[in-house]
């Protein structure tokens, strides 16, 4: 009975999510309202405040799924890999899985680009996910405690290629965005 509920909750999310997408493509952030949203995805104010704070939330959340779809990527990799290996590994998934989804995710990438308040959040930026990233590469060998500096160097410099491949995404300067994704992952 808890997955079925469980289930719900994620679905009535997720609409959400893609209800307010629509209207910010249609209308602009700024114009758009939680009571538009609510409206749009059939459901009331309670019901979207137990999901999201605010409104920028509700972008925010897609960026939070994506983060958690590479950290489970990175935490269940074969342990023969070494670190650079998973992480690309996990940053080339989440890429097929952005192009999969190329619609919102074009239009969520512009409108965290351009409206400040959501390049303000702590989940819009790929740097505050850096620790969690090390983090959990530093567990999957094995260690305890705060990830070395040449860990955290490694993640801040493919998470940095990964930044720059999303902004030439968004903005569809090459025809084959996974290749490009390929081609940046392995750049020295």
């Amino acid at each position: 009975m808890e997955g079925l509920r469980e289930r719900k909750r994620a679905h009535a999310r997720a609409a959400t999510v893609d209800a307010a997408l629509r209207l910010f493509a249609e209308h602009g952030y700024e114009k758009v309202t939680v009571a538009d949203i609510c409206a749009a995805a059939a459901i009331a104010p309670r019901t979207f405040f137990r999901y999201f704070p605010a409104k920028a939330d509700v972008l925010a959340a897609p960026v939070q799924d994506l983060a958690d779809r590479l950290l489970e990527t990175v935490s269940t990799a074969p342990a023969g890999l070494d670190d650079t290996e998973v992480l690309r590994r996990a940053l080339r998934e989440t890429g097929e899985h952005i192009v999969a989804h190329e619609g919102s995710m074009s239009v969520l990438f512009r409108l965290v680009r351009n409206a400040e308040e959501l390049r303000l959040s702590p989940w819009m930026s790929l740097e505050g996910h850096e620790h969690r990233i090390a983090t959990t590469l530093t567990g999957r060998r094995g260690g305890t405690g705060d990830p070395d500096w040449r860990t955290r160097l490694d993640v801040a410099r493919l998470l940095a290629a990964f930044r720059i491949w999303l902004l030439d995404f968004g903005e569809q300067r090459s025809p084959e965005p996974l290749a490009h994704l390929d081609e940046m992952l392995v750049h020295r």
